[in-house]
């Protein structure tokens, strides 16, 4: 006999699957390093690959990738594409290797990824997975010492607000959606087998100081620091621009409102004419008025991207200097003593 208030399977997974976030994503050693080696393989040009894996609870686990090919632009076919992807899935199926897709990774140039374009493929991506991300490899920052490795989604909020392509002050006051809630950042916890451990710790006991420990104090870093604030100040000159088309609205705007209260006053002053004189009032507000007609605002999506572009660059260069000066201190050291 069933309890009373017992709830049936269905309604308990449909209840798990609201209630459990993505929190992490978990990705194998072997999967980062093929990341990695695609990248930088075609640096400076910026490819694209597969991820697979599986999404249990609130980790997505990441256990396999394959690249895209690169093409020419005469050579970029859609339907192509589609059939490569497809094509490596089922032969991974066939070796019984993960084939479920979690989303893509991307390399990029100083961290300039935040673009509509990475919107758009986020959207079409949402429409057959429910989670997945995005993983931006950034070669150029990881030669200063760093993995520059991060995991990126959208958030739910702005996608809501996306499908509407509804980016006026308005809805997003009404959202309470600001530049920093376009993407979410997901923590990446990397995975290794047992064996791959124990490997690598064998490895540890005898590895010497190589090259790469030497490369982290080298004090010269003016090449990544400019082409930083050569982006940075693209970005401004955009942000710029995008904040000429907003005044030009909002001039237009006052300009109209105040055609609109002249005409208003016009046709009051003719109504009490008509009143005095027995005939109907004409109403106030005549659509068919080109003075009514509201002024289509521009989309604030543009300088929310530029904003959090700026945003990325500023704190790359904080980064990069707070470390250029602990390596300044500890060179002084070194030669005082």
């Amino acid at each position: 006999m069933a309890t009373p208030g017992a709830r049936s399977f269905l309604q308990v997974a449909a209840t798990e699957e609201v209630a459990s976030p993505l929190r992490v994503v978990q990705i194998e050693g072997l999967v980062i390093l093929k990341i990695i080696k695609h990248c930088k393989e075609f640096s400076p040009a910026l490819v694209t690959g597969q991820l697979l894996g599986l999404d249990v609870g609130s980790v997505l686990e990441v256990t396999n990738c394959f690249p895209f090919p690169v093409r020419e632009e005469d050579e970029e076919i859609e339907a192509d594409g589609a059939n490569y992807q497809l094509e490596m899935m089922r032969c991974l199926r066939e070796v019984n290797v993960d084939n479920n897709t979690v989303g893509w990774y991307q390399s990029t140039l100083l961290g300039s990824f935040q673009t509509v374009e990475l919107i758009e493929t986020f959207m079409n991506y949402q429409e057959n997975i429910r989670r997945c991300v995005c993983i931006i490899y950034d070669p150029l920052k990881s030669n200063q010492g760093v993995l520059a490795l991060k995991a990126l989604k959208l958030s739910d909020s702005f996608m809501d607000l996306y499908r509407t392509n509804n980016f006026t002050g308005e809805k997003l006051r009404e959202k309470n959606l600001s530049w920093v809630d376009i993407f979410e950042e997901i923590p990446i916890k990397v995975s290794n087998s047992a064996l791959i451990s124990a490997f690598m710790t064998e490895l540890e006991a005898d590895t010497p100081v190589v090259q790469c420990d030497y490369d982290r104090l080298q004090l010269s870093t003016s090449p990544f620091l400019e082409r930083n604030m050569e982006f940075l100040i693209e970005c401004m000159d955009d942000l710029s621009m995008e904040q000429q088309k907003f005044q030009y609205y909002y001039r237009n705007l006052s300009r109209q409102q105040a055609q609109q209260q002249a005409w208003i006053q016009k046709r009051r002053v003719e109504n009490m004419a008509r009143k005095a004189a027995g005939d109907e009032p004409l109403p106030e507000e005549d659509p068919s008025n080109p003075v009514f007609k509201p002024l289509p605002e521009p989309s604030r999506l543009d300088s929310f991207l530029i904003t959090n572009q700026i945003s990325n660059y500023c704190n790359q260069i904080n980064g990069v200097t707070g470390q250029s000066f602990s390596r300044l201190y500890l060179t002084k050291a070194l030669h005082e003593n």
